[in-house]
């Protein structure tokens, strides 16, 4: 799988077109669709479900990234699966057992990935580096679209290498929250293989445009 990928977020698309911003997409240099699953408990705030899940799936050509911000995920990983999802990520906060979760995942045929939020250590992944597909930074606190970027990210992007690399590791990194044309190329320089840009593309009069400037 190529690195410097873009992953917006649909979170920011206008609910009543999702699906001309899902075709949108389609015809973009957009590598994956982001999906921020959230259930008012874990985060404080609340998010689309399986119904929407449902309308992604029937429009979506490309790679779904479904991030979940839930408690207990264990529960509906395989339905998330069902619907549509090529990899499905885990909070480290929210597993009680994360090592069963990932396995969970991969079994039913998607890729898997954990997530840290901006203050969970990446030291805490040593022992589950090994098997993930993917480690997502959080670069703002969960719950909320237009936070403003976390720079202490940087210095974790440059520890979740390091683990990756010393672990013998096939895990992309990625990033999400504040992710805009200011800070894009620094966080692949940095070491970052996926970004999640949702305001800084949505928001934009072309975002077409937006996502190619991403990638550069």
């Amino acid at each position: 799988m190529k690195t410097k990928l873009i992953a917006p977020s649909l979170l920011s698309a206008d609910f009543g077109n999702l699906q001309r911003d899902i075709e949108m997409l389609n015809n973009s240099q957009a590598d994956w669709l982001h999906i921020d699953v959230m259930d008012g408990r874990f985060v404080p705030n609340i998010s689309f479900g399986f119904p929407v899940m449902k309308t992604i799936q029937q429009h979506a050509k490309k790679f779904v990234d479904v991030h979940l911000m839930i408690v207990e995920p264990e529960k509906y990983v395989e339905e998330f699966i069902d619907h549509g999802a090529n990899l499905v990520s885990v909070h480290y906060e929210a597993c009680t057992h994360l090592h069963r979760t990932i396995n969970l995942i991969q079994s039913k045929g998607a890729k898997a990935g954990v997530v840290l939020n901006p203050s969970t250590p990446v030291l805490m992944l040593e022992d589950i580096i090994a098997d993930v597909d993917l480690v997502l930074l959080m670069s703002v606190n969960p719950g909320f679209g237009g936070q403003k970027f976390i720079e202490n990210t940087y210095k974790k992007i440059a520890e979740t290498k390091d683990l990756i690399l010393s672990n013998n590791s096939t895990a992309l990194i990625q990033v999400d929250g504040g992710v805009n044309l200011d800070n894009a190329s620094k966080l692949f320089e940095a070491g970052a293989d996926v970004l999640v840009a949702g305001n800084a593309v949505f928001s934009t009069e072309n975002p077409e445009r937006t996502i190619e400037l991403l990638k550069i």
